[in-house]
């Protein structure tokens, strides 16, 4: 690194992150090394997407192979090339509903970006082109491209950005932690549901395209809607012609234990958006699945226009599309899904053994997902600073975790261990003592 770099890393470094910058500059398994030699333990599997680990030997040789054949042929003027072919057909074997076209893209907001577009293009498709709002969660992330910006729910991504833009409805969170005092589970769904309703009656359903939701919300705190949720907000939107998009960029190929959190929960969306364990991180590529319905009506109308005009030229790329075909191939074959379920109860029994200490609030899990919830370790505390801490003494402990306010979110590489899950939450339990005998000799005045 040169000192010009150096100096630039440390100038645009927020105080509020407590930790310099570090350089990553190896990988294996579950682990990463800094410049400096320094072993980290991955437990947020990069961005939610390192599912494989690192090196994976697999995805290592797909990628040598494909690139040594054909290392790039657009998907454009009708022409193609044939692992991109070959992995929409893997997809389709896999999908969770009636399966109709698969669109390719190179990241998550890309993807979701391209299924509001879609939603779009149908309505118009089926002569319903006065439908151009969209809804989606307060908290919930979409990515930071415009419309999928526009339709996440966390305000730094609009800050500054001029977003969202208009056209862009949100709902309130699912989170069961905002169920009022004496209301059951079932009381809250009902309450939301009724806001839901609300909500298109005062928008006017005949405007409204789609709805775009997380099955379970990651950036915004690793929200799990109540049971039965989901259903009832499908039934909704069935009702009134509004397409259901389902963001599984980080839900989807086994991170909940299984290939996707939509079949899990039984559900029937018109778009599934996938990513980030698409390619394990590998190589970036992204998805739009599309039901049948959806595709079918979208093929015809582009048929009457003249043109499909939308997508990019590395939609589809060849070494991409190799390491995803051989992503799903390792997913099966070692049934990693499988793996998750059996082994998942082990993050929980492990980060359970905080609950009721101190600052604790909640703790909640599903799959290879988990959080904590904590409340200011001490009274001046402002506002994410009990999670920043933890996350840095987690880092300086040799652990990678990401705090997102004041939760913590853990989110191992599905590959991982019952052995290497214990080392995780021991790790972090050893980070939480130590952060909380700290905030102590404040409050009792004692030398930091």
């Amino acid at each position: 690194m040169t000192p010009y770099t150096a100096t630039m890393l440390e100038a645009h470094t927020p105080p509020s992150l407590l930790t310099k910058p570090h350089v990553i500059v190896r990988g294996e398994g579950i682990r990463v090394w800094d410049s400096a030699g320094k072993c980290y333990i991955d437990g947020v599997s990069g961005m939610l997407c390192t599912n494989l680990g690192y090196t994976q030997p697999r995805l290592m040789a797909a990628a040598a192979r494909q690139m040594a054949t054909l290392p790039f042929f657009a998907n454009y003027g009708h022409r193609t090339n044939d692992v991109a072919l070959a992995l929409a057909d893997d997809i389709a074997v896999i999908a969770p509903f009636r399966m109709g076209r698969t669109f390719f893209a190179n990241s998550g907001a890309e993807a979701v970006e391209s299924a509001i577009k879609l939603a779009w293009y149908y309505h118009n498709c089926v002569g319903r082109s006065g439908r151009v709002k969209v809804l989606s969660h307060e908290r919930g992330y979409h990515g930071t491209t415009i419309a999928a910006a526009s339709a996440t729910g966390v305000g730094a991504i609009h800050s500054g950005f001029a977003l969202p833009l208009t056209h862009f409805v949100k709902l309130p969170c699912p989170d069961p932690q905002a169920t009022a005092s004496g209301e059951s589970p079932e009381a809250f769904v009902d309450r939301l549901i009724e806001h839901l309703e609300s909500v298109i009656a005062a928008e006017d359903a005949n405007t409204i395209a789609a709805f775009v939701g997380e099955p379970i919300l990651g950036a915004g705190g690793l929200v799990i809607p109540p049971a039965g949720y989901y259903d009832r907000v499908q039934q909704v939107l069935s009702r009134h012609d509004i397409l259901y998009i389902a963001d599984e960029v980080i839900t989807a190929f086994g991170r909940t234990g299984s290939m996707f959190a939509t079949e899990e929960f039984g559900l029937k969306p018109d778009m599934i958006t996938v990513a980030k364990g698409l390619s394990s991180a590998y190589l970036p590529i992204s998805a739009v699945m599309l039901e049948q319905r959806v595709s079918n009506a979208i093929v015809k109308g582009s048929n009457n226009i003249g043109a499909f005009a939308h997508g990019s030229t590395y939609s589809g790329h060849p070494v991409a599309a190799a390491v995803a075909r051989e992503t799903i191939a390792v997913l099966q074959e070692e049934k990693i899904p499988e793996h998750v379920r059996k082994t998942s109860p082990s993050l929980m029994a492990g980060l359970e053994t905080l609950r009721g200490r101190a600052s604790v609030v909640d703790i909640r899990g599903h799959g290879f997902m988990a959080a904590i919830d904590f409340s200011p370790l001490h009274p001046k505390a402002a506002q994410g600073e009990t999670g920043a801490a933890l996350q840095a003494k987690a880092f300086e402990l040799g652990l990678l975790v990401r705090a997102i306010g004041d939760t913590i979110a853990f989110a191992p590489p599905l590959i991982s261990t019952v052995t290497e899950i214990e080392e995780i939450t021991s790790i972090f339990r050893a980070a939480y003592d130590a952060v909380l005998e700290d905030a102590e000799s404040r409050l009792v005045g004692k030398p930091m």
